[in-house]
Order: C-alpha cells, then structure tokens, then sequence
C-alpha cells in the first residue's frame, strides 16, 4: 500500500503545482499558469470511466486481473507521458507539453481508480480501512516530497528536462508494487453475471453505484456530497499560486526543496499520523471538523509570506503548518469517503467520491492567476498574494458548516458502515 500510495502521488504535482513553478521559471504568466492548471480536471471527470474500469479487463495486461491489469497499463502510460514532456518542455511549444501533461493526468486518474478500489477492496473491516488509507497517504506524502521538494533541488542543478526524466523511472516503484500485489478476493464481486443481458449489465455498471449509494445513505447523501465537494476548496484555489509566491518574494529552488524536504517531510508525517489516530479513536467526524479548521488556518498563515523578504524562519513555520494540516485534512477526507463505498461497486462509488471532491475547486483553480493578477492592478504586487491567500482560507467555512450539520443529524461519530452486496 505504501509503494502503490507513492505511484499514486507521484504524477499529480508533475501536472499541476511543480509544473507551474517549471512554467513561471520560463516567463509565463500567472494568468496562464492558472489555465493551464485546468489539464487536472482530468481527475474530476474520472467516474465517466470507472464503471468500464470496474467490469471490464485491461487490454493487454488483464491476465494480471481486473485491479491489477489496469494498474500496470495506467503506471506505463504515466512513464510514457512524463518522459514525452520532458523532451518537449514550454521552450519548444506550450500546447505540446499541455497535450502529454493531459496524458499523464488522465492515465493518473485512470491509476487512482483502481488503486483506492484495491485499498478498499483488501481491507477487511474499517479498523484496517484506516490503516491502509493511512499507508496510503504516507506513500502519497513520499511522491510529493519527491515531485514538491526533492525535484526543485534536481531542477536547481540539472534542469527541469531531466528532473522529469527521474520522475518518470520511478514509476517503476508502481509498477514492481503492482506485479507483487495480490489481487483482492472481493474483487471478483464487482463483476456482473456473464449471464445477464448487454443493456442490465450497462445499467449496473453505469447507474448501480448511484443507485447503491442513494440507498444505503439515504437523504443524507446529498449533503454527505455537498460537503465532500467543499472540503477541500480552500487547498485546491490557493495551490497554483504558492509556487509563483516563492519565485517573486525570491526563494530558491533549493531552498524550497530543502525546506519541504525537511520541515514540510516531518509534519506531513506527524500530520497523517494524527489524522489516523484520530479517525480511529474519535471517530470520522469530529477527525473531519479539526481537519476543515485546521486546513483554513494553514492557509491563512500564507498571507504572512509576501511582507516576509524571504525570512527562512516565517518559510519554514508557514511549510509547517500547511503540510502538517493538509495532510490531518487528507487522511480524514480520504478515510471517510472510503467508509462510503458499497463492496460490488468499490471503484465507480470512491471514483465518483473523489471526483466530486475535486472537481469544483479544480476548476475554481484555473482563475487563481486572473484574481491575483487582477488584484495586482489595484495594490502592490504582494497586498495582492495575501488578499488572495486570506480568501482562500475563507471559503472553508462552508464545507466546515455542513460537516458540523452532517454530525448533527447522524447522532454519531461514524458514518453509515459499508453495505455488503
């Protein structure tokens, strides 16, 4: 689990954050860097493919079987795409290196499905859902320390073309993961009777999970949807712009690489390890509402760093408690929605889950740039980051409100358990 969370995280950053700090290294605008921030979509539109993920078998690699099959071919896809952006970098064409980065996100999406489909697959009660979406996490955690920190020292010294390259051997860490996995035993309930006719077996793949889900959750699905759409907002609209803020208040890259990979490597630690303990022995809910107040702190800590003259010191602290909230933040979000799913449709439901998650603040995002470069217009270049960060520490209010009326109406610290098939 900690080797497939690691395949899991590796991508994402290369298509997003990271890939705009290699952008804004060559001149291009934050305007720009915002849009182009809009390849990660991708992974909100994910569901529309989970349910053929969840019944049918990878093409060429299905003898491997239905999880890891499409393991396999989604982690060779991402090795493809990120060396293909390497050789084409923005001095060459931005369209071009837009173009692969989409490839890498969307075969990343691909590999997210069946991944958290294996996790929640192989556990066998929630006690031990807990502690693989916590592995998880930590492996995640790793691949960014590896694409957020570690790669900008790389870049620093050998350029980004080759920086990417690393990246893209070490998705052979997936890989190697993926062919010693073991397919999960309740996998096989996913797949629908060969005896029932074409158009059933659409309806069970397509709008079964839905169905399943309405049904175990009942009214309370739409507000459980509702909250898990917001929850993380805030982290989502503020991320595009963090990069830039380090270039223009002038941090290096190695700098920026060591802090993460020191300070931001620890507290994201001790941050998963809280929010693990904590879904465990509080419970899912109230490990949810630290989390959404914990995040929204973080955030707003970072409009200190546009007055700090590049302070090492105030870096390190605002690294700290970001990385350390985000990661609280993540365990709680990731196990809870975990806790959802019905076995049978494990990968179509925690598909549609994170999809709805995400997609709002991933598209929020792609205007990040267009509001700080807006509010550029009327303040000081760095009245503008910090106006911008304290919004975005705002918007987290909302998802907090609907965690405290879900917890309210649910009478517990736990969610519905997970329905059997």
């Amino acid at each position: 689990m900690l080797a497939l969370g690691f395949s899991s995280g590796l991508p994402f950053l290369l298509t997003g954050n990271t890939l705009g700090y290699w952008l804004r290294d060559e001149g291009t605008t934050l305007t720009a860097i915002g849009l182009l921030s809009w390849v990660q979509l991708t992974y909100s539109w994910k569901f529309l493919w989970a349910p053929f993920i969840d019944k049918a078998d990878a093409p060429i690699f299905g003898a491997l079987g239905r999880r890891r099959g499409w393991m396999l071919l989604a982690q060779c896809l991402i090795g493809l795409g990120l060396f293909a952006m390497a050789m084409t970098g923005p001095q060459i064409s931005h369209a071009a290196l837009a173009g692969f980065a989409l490839l890498v996100a969307f075969s990343s999406a691909t590999q997210d499905i069946v991944i958290d489909a294996w996790r929640i697959e192989a556990a066998s009660d929630n006690d031990e859902l807990s502690l693989l979406s916590s592995a998880y996490q930590l492996g995640y955690r790793g691949a960014s320390l590896m694409t957020d920190a570690l790669i900008l020292i790389s870049a620093n010294h050998l350029g980004w073309p080759i920086s990417y390259v690393g990246m893209a051997i070490l998705m052979t860490v997936g890989m190697l993961a993926t062919l010693k996995a073991g397919e999960p035993l309740r996998a096989a309930q996913a797949v629908a009777p060969l005896t029932m006719k074409l158009w059933r077996r659409l309806f069970d793949a397509i709008l079964g999970p839905l169905f399943a889900f309405f049904r175990t959750h009942g009214v309370l699905a739409l507000l459980m949807l509702a909250m898990i759409s917001l929850y993380r907002l805030p982290d989502f609209v503020m991320g595009p712009m963090a990069n830039p803020l380090y270039h223009d208040i002038g941090l290096s890259k190695d700098v920026v690489g060591g802090v993460r990979a020191s300070v931001g490597l620890w507290t994201s630690l001790l941050g998963i390890a809280a929010g693990g303990i904590s879904a465990a022995r509080f419970g899912y809910m109230k490990t949810l509402i630290a989390g959404a107040i914990l995040q929204s702190l973080a955030i707003a800590c970072y409009a200190l760093l546009p007055y700090s003259g590049g302070d090492l010191v105030t870096f390190a602290s605002v690294m700290a408690a970001d990385n350390f909230a985000t990661s609280f933040a993540g365990v709680a979000l990731v196990t809870y929605m975990s806790s959802l799913t019905s076995i049978g449709y494990t990968a179509t439901q925690y598909a549609l889950l994170s999809s709805v998650y995400a997609i709002l603040g991933k598209f929020i995002k792609g205007f990040s740039g267009t509001v700080v470069d807006g509010l550029a217009q009327t303040h000081a270049q760095m009245d503008a980051y910090a106006i911008f960060f304290i919004g975005c520490a705002a918007i987290g209010l909302p998802a907090l409100i609907l965690v405290l009326a879900l917890t309210r109406l649910e009478h517990g610290s736990k969610p519905t358990p997970r329905a059997a098939v």
